[in-house]
Protein backbone atom coordinates (compact mmCIF):
# COMPACT_ATOMS: atom_id res chain seq x y z
CA UNK A 1 0.00 0.00 0.00
CA UNK A 2 1.36 3.31 -0.93
CA UNK A 3 2.67 5.80 2.00
CA UNK A 4 1.38 9.47 2.12
CA UNK A 5 5.36 10.51 1.31
CA UNK A 6 6.83 8.08 -0.41
CA UNK A 7 8.97 9.30 -3.13
CA UNK A 8 8.29 9.24 -6.59
CA UNK A 9 9.97 8.14 -9.51
CA UNK A 10 10.34 10.22 -12.14
CA UNK A 11 11.14 10.11 -16.02
CA UNK A 12 12.64 13.53 -16.81
CA UNK A 13 13.05 14.17 -20.74
CA UNK A 14 14.55 16.78 -22.22
CA UNK A 15 16.96 16.86 -24.98
CA UNK A 16 18.67 19.89 -23.09
CA UNK A 17 21.54 18.42 -21.18
CA UNK A 18 21.90 21.64 -19.08
CA UNK A 19 17.54 22.06 -18.80
CA UNK A 20 17.97 18.16 -17.47
CA UNK A 21 20.72 18.29 -15.41
CA UNK A 22 18.88 21.73 -13.33
CA UNK A 23 15.71 19.36 -13.25
CA UNK A 24 17.57 16.40 -12.14
CA UNK A 25 18.90 18.15 -9.32
CA UNK A 26 15.34 20.26 -8.28
CA UNK A 27 13.56 16.32 -8.09
CA UNK A 28 16.51 14.77 -5.97
CA UNK A 29 16.46 17.44 -3.56
CA UNK A 30 12.52 16.78 -3.24
CA UNK A 31 13.41 13.18 -2.34
CA UNK A 32 12.03 11.90 -5.45
CA UNK A 33 14.13 9.32 -8.10
CA UNK A 34 14.45 10.33 -10.99
CA UNK A 35 15.19 8.49 -14.75
CA UNK A 36 16.93 10.87 -17.53
CA UNK A 37 16.07 10.70 -21.55
CA UNK A 38 17.18 12.96 -24.01
CA UNK A 39 14.56 12.32 -26.34
CA UNK A 40 11.16 10.46 -27.05
CA UNK A 41 12.12 7.49 -28.62
CA UNK A 42 14.62 6.54 -25.32
CA UNK A 43 11.71 7.81 -23.06
CA UNK A 44 9.59 5.49 -24.17
CA UNK A 45 12.24 2.50 -23.62
CA UNK A 46 12.89 4.08 -20.39
CA UNK A 47 9.64 4.18 -19.87
CA UNK A 48 9.13 0.54 -20.62
CA UNK A 49 12.19 -0.86 -18.61
CA UNK A 50 11.78 1.34 -15.38
CA UNK A 51 7.20 2.05 -14.86
CA UNK A 52 7.83 5.24 -13.40
CA UNK A 53 5.45 7.60 -11.68
CA UNK A 54 5.49 10.67 -13.39
CA UNK A 55 6.35 11.85 -16.58
CA UNK A 56 8.09 14.98 -16.81
CA UNK A 57 8.17 15.11 -20.73
CA UNK A 58 9.63 18.34 -23.11
CA UNK A 59 7.73 18.50 -26.59
CA UNK A 60 10.51 19.93 -28.76
CA UNK A 61 13.02 16.84 -29.17
CA UNK A 62 15.13 15.18 -32.14
CA UNK A 63 14.03 11.51 -33.28
CA UNK A 64 11.08 11.56 -31.67
CA UNK A 65 9.18 14.78 -30.04
CA UNK A 66 7.00 14.80 -27.17
CA UNK A 67 3.74 14.01 -28.94
CA UNK A 68 4.66 11.31 -30.03
CA UNK A 69 6.17 9.96 -27.14
CA UNK A 70 3.11 10.72 -24.86
CA UNK A 71 0.88 8.69 -26.87
CA UNK A 72 3.12 5.70 -26.96
CA UNK A 73 3.40 5.88 -23.18
CA UNK A 74 -0.15 6.52 -23.02
CA UNK A 75 -0.85 3.28 -24.97
CA UNK A 76 1.58 1.24 -23.20
CA UNK A 77 -0.29 1.08 -20.33
CA UNK A 78 -4.34 1.57 -20.44
CA UNK A 79 -5.36 0.08 -16.95
CA UNK A 80 -2.89 2.31 -14.90
CA UNK A 81 -2.81 6.09 -14.79
CA UNK A 82 0.68 7.68 -15.17
CA UNK A 83 0.54 11.69 -15.23
CA UNK A 84 2.22 13.26 -17.87
CA UNK A 85 3.14 16.45 -17.62
CA UNK A 86 4.83 18.81 -21.24
CA UNK A 87 7.87 21.35 -19.88
CA UNK A 88 7.85 23.55 -23.27
CA UNK A 89 8.48 26.89 -24.10
CA UNK A 90 5.27 26.33 -26.56
CA UNK A 91 2.33 28.57 -24.80
CA UNK A 92 0.24 28.83 -27.38
CA UNK A 93 -3.14 27.15 -27.62
CA UNK A 94 -2.95 25.42 -29.59
CA UNK A 95 0.04 23.88 -28.51
CA UNK A 96 -1.72 23.16 -25.21
CA UNK A 97 -4.57 21.19 -26.85
CA UNK A 98 -2.29 19.45 -29.29
CA UNK A 99 -0.46 18.25 -25.92
CA UNK A 100 -3.75 17.51 -24.49
CA UNK A 101 -4.89 15.32 -27.30
CA UNK A 102 -1.73 13.31 -27.37
CA UNK A 103 -2.40 12.14 -23.41
CA UNK A 104 -1.05 14.73 -21.27
CA UNK A 105 -2.29 15.60 -17.88
CA UNK A 106 -0.66 18.75 -17.33
CA UNK A 107 1.34 21.75 -19.21
CA UNK A 108 4.22 23.56 -17.76
CA UNK A 109 5.79 26.28 -19.79
CA UNK A 110 9.47 26.86 -19.46
CA UNK A 111 10.69 28.51 -18.10
CA UNK A 112 9.98 26.22 -15.32
CA UNK A 113 8.04 27.77 -11.66
CA UNK A 114 9.83 25.18 -9.48
CA UNK A 115 7.30 26.17 -6.96
CA UNK A 116 4.28 25.45 -9.47
CA UNK A 117 6.03 22.03 -10.18
CA UNK A 118 6.37 21.16 -6.83
CA UNK A 119 3.01 21.77 -6.20
CA UNK A 120 2.06 19.95 -9.02
CA UNK A 121 4.12 16.87 -8.10
CA UNK A 122 2.48 16.86 -4.52
CA UNK A 123 -1.38 16.94 -6.08
CA UNK A 124 -0.19 13.85 -7.83
CA UNK A 125 1.85 11.90 -5.32
CA UNK A 126 -1.87 12.39 -3.55
CA UNK A 127 -4.08 11.18 -6.16
CA UNK A 128 -1.23 8.56 -6.74
CA UNK A 129 -1.57 6.88 -3.66
CA UNK A 130 -5.27 6.91 -3.85
CA UNK A 131 -4.98 5.03 -7.20
CA UNK A 132 -2.50 2.44 -5.30
CA UNK A 133 -5.16 1.99 -2.29
CA UNK A 134 -7.80 1.09 -5.13
CA UNK A 135 -5.75 -0.98 -6.90
CA UNK A 136 -5.12 -2.74 -3.31
CA UNK A 137 -8.11 -2.77 -2.51
CA UNK A 138 -9.53 -4.17 -5.37
CA UNK A 139 -6.40 -7.04 -5.69
CA UNK A 140 -7.91 -7.95 -2.21
CA UNK A 141 -11.23 -8.24 -3.65
CA UNK A 142 -10.33 -10.22 -6.60
CA UNK A 143 -7.97 -12.94 -4.28
CA UNK A 144 -11.17 -13.36 -2.24
CA UNK A 145 -13.11 -13.76 -5.40
CA UNK A 146 -10.50 -16.00 -7.14
CA UNK A 147 -10.25 -18.22 -4.05
CA UNK A 148 -13.30 -19.26 -3.01
CA UNK A 149 -15.63 -22.35 -4.55
CA UNK A 150 -17.99 -20.45 -6.08
CA UNK A 151 -18.23 -19.20 -9.30
CA UNK A 152 -19.16 -15.19 -9.03
CA UNK A 153 -20.72 -13.76 -12.74
CA UNK A 154 -22.07 -10.58 -13.26
CA UNK A 155 -23.90 -9.80 -16.31
CA UNK A 156 -25.87 -6.54 -17.39
CA UNK A 157 -29.12 -6.35 -18.62
CA UNK A 158 -28.33 -7.75 -22.24
CA UNK A 159 -27.45 -10.78 -20.27
CA UNK A 160 -23.79 -9.79 -21.39
CA UNK A 161 -21.15 -11.09 -19.23
CA UNK A 162 -19.23 -8.73 -17.55
CA UNK A 163 -16.83 -10.04 -15.36
CA UNK A 164 -16.52 -14.05 -13.99
CA UNK A 165 -13.69 -14.81 -11.19
CA UNK A 166 -11.38 -17.91 -11.34
CA UNK A 167 -13.40 -20.06 -10.31
CA UNK A 168 -16.16 -19.62 -13.14
CA UNK A 169 -13.81 -20.74 -15.63
CA UNK A 170 -12.08 -23.49 -13.13
CA UNK A 171 -16.45 -24.97 -12.79
CA UNK A 172 -17.52 -24.09 -16.67
CA UNK A 173 -13.86 -25.35 -18.12
CA UNK A 174 -13.00 -22.37 -19.98
CA UNK A 175 -9.78 -20.32 -20.83
CA UNK A 176 -8.75 -17.61 -18.80
CA UNK A 177 -11.13 -14.32 -19.78
CA UNK A 178 -12.35 -16.17 -22.95
CA UNK A 179 -16.12 -15.31 -21.21
CA UNK A 180 -16.02 -11.44 -20.39
CA UNK A 181 -18.17 -10.42 -23.37
CA UNK A 182 -19.92 -13.52 -23.94
CA UNK A 183 -23.76 -14.39 -23.64
CA UNK A 184 -24.61 -16.03 -20.15
CA UNK A 185 -26.59 -18.64 -22.22
CA UNK A 186 -23.05 -19.79 -22.73
CA UNK A 187 -23.02 -20.98 -19.64
CA UNK A 188 -26.39 -23.33 -20.18
CA UNK A 189 -27.45 -25.99 -22.50
CA UNK A 190 -29.72 -25.60 -25.61
CA UNK A 191 -32.70 -26.40 -23.72
CA UNK A 192 -32.41 -24.06 -21.75
CA UNK A 193 -31.07 -20.73 -23.39
CA UNK A 194 -34.05 -19.74 -25.36
CA UNK A 195 -36.12 -19.56 -22.11
CA UNK A 196 -33.10 -17.68 -19.94
CA UNK A 197 -33.33 -15.16 -22.80
CA UNK A 198 -36.89 -14.64 -22.29
CA UNK A 199 -37.22 -14.47 -18.85
CA UNK A 200 -34.50 -12.15 -18.45
CA UNK A 201 -36.15 -9.52 -21.08
CA UNK A 202 -39.17 -10.00 -19.01
CA UNK A 203 -37.45 -9.55 -15.55
CA UNK A 204 -35.99 -6.25 -16.91
CA UNK A 205 -39.43 -4.90 -18.20
CA UNK A 206 -40.69 -5.67 -14.82
CA UNK A 207 -43.18 -8.58 -15.82
CA UNK A 208 -42.08 -11.12 -13.96
CA UNK A 209 -41.88 -12.55 -10.88
CA UNK A 210 -38.71 -11.36 -8.43
CA UNK A 211 -36.16 -14.43 -7.90
CA UNK A 212 -33.75 -12.48 -6.12
CA UNK A 213 -32.27 -13.54 -3.48
CA UNK A 214 -33.75 -17.09 -3.82
CA UNK A 215 -31.33 -20.20 -4.23
CA UNK A 216 -32.02 -23.05 -6.84
CA UNK A 217 -31.00 -26.02 -8.46
CA UNK A 218 -30.25 -25.77 -12.67
CA UNK A 219 -28.01 -27.45 -15.10
CA UNK A 220 -24.92 -26.01 -16.23
CA UNK A 221 -23.19 -26.44 -19.54
CA UNK A 222 -19.29 -26.86 -19.64
CA UNK A 223 -16.66 -25.42 -22.59
CA UNK A 224 -16.42 -29.26 -23.66
CA UNK A 225 -19.93 -29.56 -23.91
CA UNK A 226 -20.71 -31.67 -20.99
CA UNK A 227 -23.69 -30.73 -18.57
CA UNK A 228 -23.74 -30.73 -14.76
CA UNK A 229 -25.83 -29.73 -12.02
CA UNK A 230 -25.30 -26.37 -10.24
CA UNK A 231 -27.07 -24.24 -7.21
CA UNK A 232 -27.43 -20.92 -8.06
CA UNK A 233 -28.61 -17.67 -6.69
CA UNK A 234 -28.65 -14.13 -8.19
CA UNK A 235 -28.84 -10.77 -6.45
CA UNK A 236 -29.37 -7.34 -8.37
CA UNK A 237 -26.60 -4.67 -7.91
CA UNK A 238 -26.42 -1.06 -9.04
CA UNK A 239 -22.38 0.04 -10.45
CA UNK A 240 -21.91 3.83 -11.21
CA UNK A 241 -25.76 3.52 -12.28
CA UNK A 242 -25.65 0.94 -14.36
CA UNK A 243 -28.03 -2.34 -13.37
CA UNK A 244 -26.39 -5.55 -13.04
CA UNK A 245 -26.95 -8.78 -11.89
CA UNK A 246 -24.54 -10.94 -9.88
CA UNK A 247 -25.01 -14.78 -10.07
CA UNK A 248 -22.98 -17.32 -7.47
CA UNK A 249 -23.28 -20.73 -8.73
CA UNK A 250 -21.99 -23.84 -7.00
CA UNK A 251 -20.90 -27.52 -8.36
CA UNK A 252 -23.27 -29.10 -6.78
CA UNK A 253 -21.90 -32.98 -8.77
CA UNK A 254 -20.37 -34.25 -6.18
CA UNK A 255 -23.36 -33.85 -3.32
CA UNK A 256 -25.73 -35.03 -5.26
CA UNK A 257 -23.59 -38.32 -6.52
CA UNK A 258 -23.01 -38.27 -2.54
CA UNK A 259 -26.98 -38.16 -2.14
CA UNK A 260 -27.39 -40.76 -4.62
CA UNK A 261 -24.77 -43.04 -3.17
CA UNK A 262 -26.12 -42.50 0.03
CA UNK A 263 -29.62 -43.00 -0.93
CA UNK A 264 -28.71 -46.33 -2.83
CA UNK A 265 -26.89 -47.52 0.36
CA UNK A 266 -30.02 -46.44 2.46
CA UNK A 267 -31.63 -49.28 0.22
CA UNK A 268 -29.24 -51.73 0.16
CA UNK A 269 -29.42 -51.59 4.02
CA UNK A 270 -33.34 -51.61 3.88
CA UNK A 271 -32.76 -54.57 1.91
CA UNK A 272 -30.53 -56.21 3.98
CA UNK A 273 -32.32 -55.40 7.57
CA UNK A 274 -35.89 -56.65 6.06
CA UNK A 275 -33.74 -60.21 4.76
CA UNK A 276 -31.61 -60.12 7.90
CA UNK A 277 -35.14 -59.80 10.00
CA UNK A 278 -36.49 -62.06 7.77
CA UNK A 279 -33.76 -64.73 8.61
CA UNK A 280 -34.13 -63.84 12.48
CA UNK A 281 -37.55 -64.73 12.62
CA UNK A 282 -36.68 -67.68 10.52
CA UNK A 283 -34.25 -68.97 13.01
CA UNK A 284 -36.39 -67.77 16.01
CA UNK A 285 -38.74 -70.37 14.73
CA UNK A 286 -36.37 -73.11 14.23
CA UNK A 287 -34.52 -72.77 17.69
CA UNK A 288 -38.31 -72.03 19.50
CA UNK A 289 -38.89 -75.68 18.52
CA UNK A 290 -35.81 -77.17 19.97
CA UNK A 291 -36.09 -74.81 22.99
CA UNK A 292 -39.60 -75.85 24.21
CA UNK A 293 -39.90 -79.42 24.37
CA UNK A 294 -42.34 -80.93 26.54
CA UNK A 295 -39.73 -81.81 29.52
CA UNK A 296 -39.50 -77.94 29.92
CA UNK A 297 -43.31 -78.42 31.23
CA UNK A 298 -42.53 -80.62 33.95
CA UNK A 299 -44.29 -79.91 37.27
CA UNK A 300 -41.20 -80.16 39.31
CA UNK A 301 -39.17 -77.42 37.26
CA UNK A 302 -39.52 -73.85 37.27
CA UNK A 303 -36.96 -71.89 34.95
CA UNK A 304 -36.84 -68.54 33.02
CA UNK A 305 -34.51 -67.21 30.41
CA UNK A 306 -33.37 -63.15 30.19
CA UNK A 307 -31.68 -62.97 26.69
CA UNK A 308 -29.35 -59.79 26.29
CA UNK A 309 -30.44 -59.54 22.82
CA UNK A 310 -33.27 -61.43 20.27
CA UNK A 311 -31.15 -64.60 20.68
CA UNK A 312 -29.36 -66.16 24.08
CA UNK A 313 -26.99 -67.93 24.34
CA UNK A 314 -28.33 -69.90 27.60
CA UNK A 315 -30.23 -72.49 27.09
CA UNK A 316 -32.21 -75.04 29.57
CA UNK A 317 -33.29 -78.24 28.82
CA UNK A 318 -35.01 -80.87 31.10
CA UNK A 319 -36.76 -84.58 29.82
CA UNK A 320 -37.51 -87.33 32.08
CA UNK A 321 -36.40 -90.87 30.70
CA UNK A 322 -37.72 -94.18 30.43
CA UNK A 323 -36.91 -95.26 33.93
CA UNK A 324 -38.31 -92.00 34.67
CA UNK A 325 -35.22 -90.41 35.87
CA UNK A 326 -35.54 -86.36 35.60
CA UNK A 327 -32.80 -85.15 33.84
CA UNK A 328 -31.94 -81.22 33.55
CA UNK A 329 -29.34 -78.85 31.38
CA UNK A 330 -28.59 -76.04 31.69
CA UNK A 331 -25.54 -74.20 29.18
CA UNK A 332 -23.97 -71.12 28.58
CA UNK A 333 -21.99 -70.35 25.21
CA UNK A 334 -19.43 -67.97 24.78
CA UNK A 335 -21.17 -64.53 24.16
CA UNK A 336 -24.84 -63.98 23.50
CA UNK A 337 -26.77 -63.39 20.09
CA UNK A 338 -27.35 -65.48 17.25
CA UNK A 339 -23.56 -66.82 17.34
CA UNK A 340 -24.10 -67.62 20.91
CA UNK A 341 -27.38 -70.03 20.04
CA UNK A 342 -26.27 -71.52 17.18
CA UNK A 343 -22.94 -72.96 19.82
CA UNK A 344 -25.41 -74.73 21.40
CA UNK A 345 -28.17 -76.12 19.29
CA UNK A 346 -25.82 -79.66 18.73
CA UNK A 347 -26.08 -79.81 22.91
CA UNK A 348 -29.88 -79.77 22.86
CA UNK A 349 -30.21 -82.75 20.24
CA UNK A 350 -27.38 -84.48 22.08
CA UNK A 351 -28.94 -84.25 25.25
CA UNK A 352 -32.17 -85.11 24.52
CA UNK A 353 -31.02 -88.35 22.34
CA UNK A 354 -29.26 -89.44 25.41
CA UNK A 355 -31.36 -88.03 28.59
CA UNK A 356 -33.98 -89.95 26.69
CA UNK A 357 -32.77 -93.72 27.34
CA UNK A 358 -31.40 -93.29 30.56
CA UNK A 359 -27.48 -92.58 29.48
CA UNK A 360 -25.40 -91.58 32.54
CA UNK A 361 -23.75 -87.96 33.34
CA UNK A 362 -20.54 -89.08 32.59
CA UNK A 363 -21.58 -90.44 29.59
CA UNK A 364 -23.56 -87.75 27.83
CA UNK A 365 -20.92 -84.96 29.32
CA UNK A 366 -18.07 -87.15 27.40
CA UNK A 367 -20.40 -87.11 24.00
CA UNK A 368 -21.48 -83.43 24.87
CA UNK A 369 -17.53 -82.49 24.79
CA UNK A 370 -16.30 -84.14 21.90
CA UNK A 371 -18.77 -82.89 19.60
CA UNK A 372 -18.49 -79.33 20.93
CA UNK A 373 -14.43 -79.93 20.32
CA UNK A 374 -14.41 -81.20 16.89
CA UNK A 375 -17.51 -78.67 15.27
CA UNK A 376 -16.23 -75.63 17.51
CA UNK A 377 -13.79 -73.17 16.33
CA UNK A 378 -11.13 -72.28 19.08
CA UNK A 379 -12.46 -69.59 21.28
CA UNK A 380 -15.54 -70.86 21.48
CA UNK A 381 -17.28 -73.19 24.17
CA UNK A 382 -20.49 -74.13 26.26
CA UNK A 383 -20.48 -73.69 29.77
CA UNK A 384 -22.75 -76.40 31.66
CA UNK A 385 -24.26 -77.97 34.32
CA UNK A 386 -25.94 -81.39 34.04
CA UNK A 387 -28.41 -83.03 36.83
CA UNK A 388 -29.82 -86.24 36.87
CA UNK A 389 -32.56 -86.87 39.66
CA UNK A 390 -33.49 -90.62 40.50
CA UNK A 391 -36.58 -90.49 42.47
CA UNK A 392 -36.85 -94.06 43.37
CA UNK A 393 -32.86 -94.14 44.49
CA UNK A 394 -33.52 -90.41 46.61
CA UNK A 395 -30.19 -89.74 44.68
CA UNK A 396 -28.63 -87.80 41.83
CA UNK A 397 -25.67 -87.05 39.86
CA UNK A 398 -24.61 -83.30 39.06
CA UNK A 399 -21.69 -82.67 36.84
CA UNK A 400 -20.14 -78.64 36.68
CA UNK A 401 -18.41 -77.02 34.10
CA UNK A 402 -17.71 -73.29 34.01
CA UNK A 403 -21.16 -72.24 35.34
CA UNK A 404 -21.67 -70.68 38.52
CA UNK A 405 -21.99 -73.40 41.63
CA UNK A 406 -25.41 -75.22 41.83
CA UNK A 407 -27.03 -75.16 45.24
CA UNK A 408 -29.06 -77.74 46.94
CA UNK A 409 -30.91 -75.93 49.45
CA UNK A 410 -33.71 -77.63 51.69
CA UNK A 411 -37.47 -76.60 52.74
CA UNK A 412 -36.44 -73.17 54.44
CA UNK A 413 -34.27 -72.04 51.98
CA UNK A 414 -30.62 -73.19 53.85
CA UNK A 415 -27.61 -74.11 51.71
CA UNK A 416 -27.50 -77.99 52.51
CA UNK A 417 -24.76 -78.40 49.47
CA UNK A 418 -23.18 -76.64 47.12
CA UNK A 419 -21.48 -77.85 44.09
CA UNK A 420 -18.53 -75.88 42.85
CA UNK A 421 -17.45 -75.08 39.10
CA UNK A 422 -14.51 -77.46 39.46
CA UNK A 423 -14.49 -78.24 35.76
CA UNK A 424 -13.97 -76.87 32.66
CA UNK A 425 -16.47 -75.71 30.07
CA UNK A 426 -16.92 -77.86 27.16
CA UNK A 427 -15.35 -77.76 23.69
CA UNK A 428 -11.68 -76.74 25.73
CA UNK A 429 -10.17 -79.91 25.86
CA UNK A 430 -10.52 -83.54 24.68
CA UNK A 431 -12.32 -85.89 26.82
CA UNK A 432 -8.63 -87.68 28.24
CA UNK A 433 -8.11 -84.47 29.46
CA UNK A 434 -11.48 -83.52 30.68
CA UNK A 435 -12.59 -84.68 34.50
CA UNK A 436 -15.70 -86.28 33.64
CA UNK A 437 -16.31 -87.55 37.25
CA UNK A 438 -20.02 -86.45 38.37
CA UNK A 439 -20.92 -85.85 42.01
CA UNK A 440 -23.13 -87.73 43.89
CA UNK A 441 -25.85 -86.83 46.27
CA UNK A 442 -29.07 -87.18 48.41
CA UNK A 443 -31.40 -84.75 49.49
CA UNK A 444 -33.79 -83.87 52.02
CA UNK A 445 -37.67 -83.53 52.27
CA UNK A 446 -38.84 -80.50 49.82
CA UNK A 447 -35.14 -79.91 48.29
CA UNK A 448 -34.71 -77.84 45.84
CA UNK A 449 -31.54 -77.67 43.39
CA UNK A 450 -30.69 -73.82 41.76
CA UNK A 451 -29.32 -73.90 39.11
CA UNK A 452 -27.98 -70.20 37.06
CA UNK A 453 -25.70 -68.39 34.48
CA UNK A 454 -22.93 -66.22 35.37
CA UNK A 455 -25.47 -63.29 33.71
CA UNK A 456 -27.37 -63.90 36.79
CA UNK A 457 -24.71 -63.51 39.01
CA UNK A 458 -22.90 -60.51 37.23
CA UNK A 459 -25.83 -58.52 36.54
CA UNK A 460 -25.30 -55.02 37.67
CA UNK A 461 -27.60 -52.05 39.03
CA UNK A 462 -26.88 -48.58 37.83
CA UNK A 463 -24.22 -48.48 40.52
CA UNK A 464 -22.05 -51.31 39.11
CA UNK A 465 -22.69 -53.56 41.85
CA UNK A 466 -23.49 -57.03 40.84
CA UNK A 467 -26.34 -59.42 41.70
CA UNK A 468 -23.67 -61.93 43.21
CA UNK A 469 -24.09 -65.58 44.79
CA UNK A 470 -24.52 -62.79 48.09
CA UNK A 471 -27.68 -61.32 46.02
CA UNK A 472 -29.22 -64.95 45.48
CA UNK A 473 -28.57 -66.32 49.04
CA UNK A 474 -30.55 -63.92 50.81
CA UNK A 475 -33.38 -63.90 48.15
CA UNK A 476 -33.43 -67.78 49.15
CA UNK A 477 -33.12 -67.12 52.62
CA UNK A 478 -36.21 -68.00 55.00
CA UNK A 479 -38.35 -68.75 51.61
CA UNK A 480 -40.98 -71.19 50.98
CA UNK A 481 -40.23 -74.25 48.02
CA UNK A 482 -43.48 -72.81 46.18
CA UNK A 483 -42.40 -69.22 46.60
CA UNK A 484 -38.69 -69.57 46.26
CA UNK A 485 -37.76 -69.06 42.47
CA UNK A 486 -40.59 -65.74 42.32
CA UNK A 487 -38.62 -64.19 45.13
CA UNK A 488 -35.28 -64.56 43.05
CA UNK A 489 -37.36 -62.97 40.43
CA UNK A 490 -38.33 -59.89 42.60
CA UNK A 491 -34.57 -59.80 44.03
CA UNK A 492 -33.18 -59.50 40.58
CA UNK A 493 -35.84 -56.71 39.68
CA UNK A 494 -35.54 -54.80 42.38
CA UNK A 495 -31.57 -54.93 42.14
CA UNK A 496 -31.61 -53.81 38.58
CA UNK A 497 -33.99 -50.89 38.79
CA UNK A 498 -34.41 -50.62 35.25
CA UNK A 499 -30.82 -51.49 34.38
CA UNK A 500 -30.88 -53.94 31.35
CA UNK A 501 -28.38 -56.61 31.83
CA UNK A 502 -25.32 -57.11 29.63
CA UNK A 503 -25.22 -60.50 29.49
CA UNK A 504 -28.34 -63.54 28.63
CA UNK A 505 -29.35 -64.58 31.88
CA UNK A 506 -30.67 -67.45 32.64
CA UNK A 507 -32.39 -69.22 36.04
CA UNK A 508 -33.51 -73.28 37.14
CA UNK A 509 -34.84 -74.40 40.28
CA UNK A 510 -35.60 -78.29 40.34
CA UNK A 511 -37.84 -80.22 43.20
CA UNK A 512 -36.42 -83.13 44.50
CA UNK A 513 -38.75 -85.80 44.33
Amino acid sequence: MSLPNKPLKVLAVDDNRTNLHILQLFLKKLGHEVITAENGEVAVQRYVSERPDVVLLDIMMPVMDGFEAARQIKAIDTERWTPVVFLSALNRDENLLEGLEAGADDYLTKPINFVVLEAKLRSMQRSLRLQQDSIDALNRLTAISDNIFEAIITIDESGTIVTVNQATERIFGWPTGALVGQKITALMPDGFRKTHDKYLTAFVSGKSQNIMGHEREVTGLRNDGSIFPIMISVSEVYIEGRRMFVGVARDISERKAVDAKLKDNAQRLQSYYEQTQSEQQLAMRLMELQLHRAGLKDKSLRYKVIPAENFSGDIVAATRSTEGRFYALLADATGHGLAAAISVMPVLAIFYRMAGTDRTVREIINELNHQLKESMPVGRFVAVTLTCLDAQAQSGEIWVGGTPEAILCDRWGREEQVFNSANLPLGIVTNEQLDCQPVKFSWLKESQIILCSDGLLEAENRSGEQFSHTGLSQAISNTSPQNRFGKIEEALQLHLDGNLASDDISLMIIDCP
